[in-house]
């Protein structure tokens, strides 16, 4: 799969409204962790990543689940590394989904 291949996810028509929102919180996340990664603040970054984990299901992105997973549990181990691989991750997945409403 190359990296600019687009990710096309389905989601229910009834959270058309709600889902450019979400997406672009994830983004937020993004330049907040790297920020709280600066403080050593990693409670907050897994607290981050564990909401991560569990909407990301909800809203039909199982990728993001899996990434929040990583982060929280990176936050645990203290594991800079991680979390910003974690981020690229994440940020490269958010520049390649696509969501179909169905």
């Amino acid at each position: 799969m190359t990296e600019d291949k687009k990710i096309v996810v389905h989601a229910d028509i009834d959270l058309e409204d709600l889902i450019p929102g979400f997406l672009e919180n994830r983004r937020k996340d993004i330049v907040e962790i790297e920020s709280l990664l600066a403080s050593d603040d990693y409670e907050t970054i897994q607290r981050l990543g564990h909401s991560m984990k569990g909407a990301g299901g909800g809203y039909g992105f199982d990728e993001i689940t899996d990434i929040g997973m990583h982060i929280e549990q990176a936050a645990k181990e203290k594991n800079a590394a991680e979390i910003h691989t974690q981020m690229e991750t994440l940020s490269r997945y958010l520049d390649r989904v696509e969501v179909v409403y169905d």
